[in-house]
């Protein structure tokens, strides 16, 4: 980071804004509220900082500042024979910084795991101004490693300047395929049965009739229009390995009722199948003009239980839901479609209330990568007990006992952001709902 910015970061973390509380914000793609500034706070946006400082190919570590965006770290990976793992849908847009304050994740996490296991280090400006540094280029250092403890803090422990990330070597051979259903059960229980063989995909998708739809209209991308749900499998690594994969993998889908089974013949076919997973989301908006996408966990073999319960509960209240999500490791991203003009908010946020609940009691957890931020704050005791809360509390005022950084955000109960009117809603559901 250049010395200026740096200077200037941690002068206003230290008080020259009058004791104002402070929002770290990168490009602002959160999903979850994370960067709204509540109650006056100040917003300190990292874009500017987008600086790829080095990357060592031979130590497989690249060195970053937090504005640069996912994608230019892979594009930048790639021209040293590596890659970086964690593949967010908005990589073209989202910054590291963000990343690793939501520990984000993507298609490629089911392998490979979210940014919590790919950034070795952090240069963070605390509350008080003082830059401090945890890890860094060597995997593993003596001491508390406070490393995982900064990567999910949404901002709450100060404002990253710098990261030390893994890069991986590119693999050797790759396949993808995707793989037709006459409906979600089915394609899930496919998914299911790929990894009892075994065999641990680098990523594997799902989309449903609705989305398939939306992205035909949207972007002619020629998904078969009669399909009830597709299945996106990727494997990668060593010529010999993927070839006993990819058999396996062609089994198990036509054994678990493929319809019809296809293979990415070229790399350009592959990027196409890609393009279309990663833009469902901007294909949903042609159905109405408003949506609210969910980020809840739930164990792998309860998804199309789940599912079932989450589809009753939009017919209930009367939306359209698409669903596009990680279904090998159950990160379900149920979209609600409706029209806020016709449409009250307040019944939207009570049946995503009822969609979070489905999730927990399948024995699931409250979000996958998009973080907690404000949108799920009042949930948290849904799912941690009060000894828990105060632990993470106190853990948290280690760093920042003053609560200067990004106040109302992961912890309930707070009234930093109770001027907003989700927020109230969003109290009296989690209220309401608990038993």
């Amino acid at each position: 980071m250049h010395a200026l910015a740096k200077g200037r970061v941690a002068g206003i973390a230290a008080g020259d804004a009058a004791g104002a509380t402070i929002v770290p914000r990168g490009a602002g793609t959160g999903l979850s509220g994370g960067t709204i500034a509540c109650a006056d706070a100040i917003v300190v946006a990292t874009t500017r900082l987008r600086s790829i400082v080095s990357i060592d190919r031979a130590a497989r570590v690249a060195v970053v500042e937090p504005g640069v965006t996912n994608l230019a770290v892979s594009v930048a990976a790639r021209e040293h024979g590596l890659f970086f793992a964690p593949d967010p849908a908005s990589q073209k847009i989202s910054t590291i910084g963000g990343n690793a304050g939501t520990n984000a994740g993507g298609p490629h996490a089911l392998r490979y795991g979210s940014m919590v296991n790919h950034v070795l280090g952090i240069e963070l400006v605390l509350p008080s101004g003082e830059i401090a540094r945890f890890g860094g280029a060597v995997a593993d250092l003596a001491g508390y490693d406070c490393v995982p403890l900064i990567v999910g803090s949404e901002g709450t422990l100060g404002i990253i300047t710098k990261l030390w990330l893994r890069l991986l070597p590119l693999p050797e051979d790759v396949r993808t395929f995707v793989a037709i259903f006459a409906d979600i059960d089915s394609g899930a229980r496919a998914a299911s049965a790929i990894i009892a063989t075994g065999v641990v995909p680098a990523a594997m998708e799902m989309l449903d009739k609705v989305t398939i739809g939306a992205l035909n209209a949207a972007f002619d991308v020629h998904l078969p229009a009669d399909a009830g749900s597709l299945l996106l499998v990727e494997v990668e690594g060593l010529s010999e390995e993927v070839d006993d994969w990819a058999t396996s993998i062609l089994r198990v889908l036509k054994q678990n009722g493929a319809t019809d089974v296809r293979t990415a013949a070229t790399q350009a076919e592959r990027e196409l199948l890609w393009k279309a997973r990663k833009l469902g989301y901007a294909a949903l908006a042609r159905i109405k003009p408003n949506n609210y996408l969910h980020d809840a966990v739930v164990p792998r073999t309860k998804v199309p239980a789940v599912l079932r319960e989450v589809n009753a509960i939009a017919e209930r209240y009367g939306y359209i839901i698409a669903n596009m999500f990680h279904i090998g490791d159950g990160n379900l991203h149920p979209v609600l479609l409706f029209d806020a003009r016709i449409q009250p908010v307040d019944r939207v946020m009570e049946a995503s209330a009822e969609i979070l609940k489905v999730a927990l009691n399948a024995g699931g957890a409250l979000t996958g990568e998009h973080g907690v931020g404000l949108e799920k704050n009042h949930f948290m005791f849904w799912v941690f007990g009060p000894e828990d809360l105060d632990a993470q509390r106190r853990a948290r005022d280690a760093f920042d006992p003053d609560g200067t950084m990004n106040p109302g955000k992961i912890f309930p109960g707070g009234d930093a952001c109770a001027d907003i009117p989700t927020e109230r809603t969003k109290r009296a559901l989690a209220e309401g709902m608990w038993v």
